[in-house]
């Protein structure tokens, strides 16, 4: 068995797939969660200075996706078929896609902030959201690829969360809702799953 461990911010974001996918897989691991304060200390420690990074065994990989597609393999949680895979990497690309633009606005000023999110909500988060519930519905309408739970489901499950959440000031906390259904009932079948296998 690897030895596995997760670098992340003490927060949910980009790290948070891979955490599920192991935690549902009963895959052990050492979670380090980085405080934002003393990320100036970690950061050129990180091969890339960023954030996420697994260390398999005394090896850092870095890469959001590459991770998520490894542990995803781990915990059954990735498609061996090479169409449904693709499928899989669409979603979670993505996803990626649409959270840079959320991302380059965190630290701009308040005004522009608030004008770049009200943008962000007509145009890409709006755009991304409905072409989500497409491919979900091409799939099937309970999975985003192979008819089961992938590492696309909880990227989409992770996004449509900090949507929901009420931390991204300016994004209603009922966008989704009134979007895209679809997506709320797939993230509820999903919660229901993730939060059997934390409780557990």
């Amino acid at each position: 068995m690897y030895q596995l461990k997760l670098t992340y911010f003490d927060i949910e974001g980009r790290g948070e797939p891979a955490r599920l996918a192991m935690a549902l897989g009963n895959i052990p691991f050492e979670d380090e969660r980085i405080a934002m304060a003393s990320w100036p200390a970690h950061k050129a420690k990180m091969t890339f200075e960023a954030v996420p990074v697994l260390t398999v065994n005394g090896r850092q990989v870095s890469q959001s996706n590459a991770i998520n597609r490894f542990v995803g393999k781990l915990a059954n949680l990735y498609p061996e078929d090479a169409l449904q895979a693709l499928y899989c990497d669409e979603v979670m690309d993505a996803v990626d896609d649409v959270m840079e633009k959320i991302v380059a606005t965190f630290f701009m000023e308040e005004a522009q902030k608030k004008a770049t999110r009200e943008e962000l909500l007509k145009g890409p988060i709006k755009l991304y959201l409905t072409r989500l519930q497409e491919r979900l519905a091409l799939g099937g309408g309970e999975f985003f690829a192979g008819n089961a739970l992938s590492m696309a489901d909880l990227k989409v499950y992770a996004w449509v969360k900090s949507l929901r959440s009420g931390m991204l000031d300016y994004v209603p906390t009922d966008t989704v809702d009134r979007l895209t259904p679809a997506l709320v009932s797939h993230f509820e079948k999903i919660d229901a799953k993730v939060n059997n296998a934390v409780c557990a």
